[in-house]
């Protein structure tokens, strides 16, 4: 995958409001807003108490910042491609490079604002025919429900604004830090394709790669089974999201993808939707959740990393 070194800023700071009335389930405090960080942002925060996710809509309706109190577990690069959260549409050779301006860069509208819930669209991609939009949601604790930490589920839709039917994938790109990591997911090793770009460890039921460097961008793909992991300085990031069947996939793409930038920069954990015809006027829908768990800190692949990840996915 093609990357640009230019040099960019990454707006200012963000400023939290401070914390309303605590939920009654879980003692979680509402989520609040942040004030803009620059004239015509609009920046809001999503929080569950311990988890709190930072979006930006005016600039690509990209996600800035994902922390367990005060750590931080998505890149903060200043380099342009290389921070927060975004969204995609596959195949990627339908737009090559650079990722389409109207849904990575430019300002998403804000359709719907709520204490647990922000609904953004982006504007429409005359040259695919496209619209994009993102409806991210805080999930508190259930008793007897999945895990312990809350989710914020993200609802993705594309939709077919052209006059002619089109085939399109959702993807999602999540950037972290190349740090002492490890990224996890079930798939044979054997079956993770191309072969021999990555060193994957095939134990305790997973494939697993632990972070590493070199001079040149490393890309993988493979058929995971709905969840792909990241653990770092004593965080747990899982994602969950449909699990595909053979031939779903977009040509030349995969559910589960991870992305290597040369040297010790970041890394993006990728995952995809199914490839789906839409005709005019249709959308498709696809939803992946994240979970931010803290974990006592690992170096190696561990059956109880398995077991927290099988903890909420399952």
């Amino acid at each position: 995958m093609k990357r640009f070194l230019l040099f960019t800023l990454l707006v200012g700071c963000v400023a939290i409001l401070p914390q309303q009335k605590a939920l009654a389930q879980g003692n979680f405090p509402a989520n609040f807003n942040a004030s803009p960080i620059g004239e015509g942002d609009e920046v809001f925060t999503l929080s569950n108490g311990r988890v709190s996710m930072v979006v930006n809509a005016s600039k690509g309706g990209k996600i800035l910042s994902l922390k367990y109190q005060d750590k931080e577990v998505l890149s903060q690069s200043r380099w342009p491609e290389s921070f927060g959260s975004t969204f995609w549409t596959s195949p990627q050779k339908e737009w090559n490079w650079p990722p389409v301006p109207e849904f990575d860069k430019q300002a998403y509208k804000v359709v719907r604002q709520s204490n647990d819930r922000l609904v953004i669209t982006s504007p429409v991609c005359e040259r695919l025919g496209l619209s994009v939009g993102k409806d991210i949601q805080v999930e508190y604790p259930r008793m007897g429900g999945k895990g312990n930490e809350p989710a914020f589920t993200i609802t993705y839709s594309i939709k077919n604004e052209g006059s002619e039917p089109r085939s399109v994938a959702p993807w999602e790109i999540t950037r972290v830090p190349n740090g002492d990591g490890l990224i996890f997911f079930e798939a044979p090793v054997d079956s993770i394709w191309p072969a021999g770009v990555m060193t994957f460890e095939g134990t305790h039921g997973a494939a697993w790669y632990k972070t590493d460097e070199a001079p040149q961008n490393r890309k993988v793909n493979a058929d995971g089974t709905g969840w792909l992991a990241y653990f770092a300085d004593g965080l747990l990031l899982i994602k969950e999201f449909d699990d595909l069947q053979a031939g779903q996939s977009a040509p030349g793409e995969a559910e589960v993808q991870v992305y290597v930038n040369r040297g010790k920069t970041y890394i993006e954990l990728e995952s995809q939707g199914a490839y789906t015809l839409l005709q005019p006027g249709e959308e498709l829908k696809w939803s992946v959740s994240w979970y931010l768990v803290p974990v006592a800190d690992a170096t190696q692949p561990s059956a109880e990393l398995v077991k927290i990840v099988k903890d909420y996915v399952e």
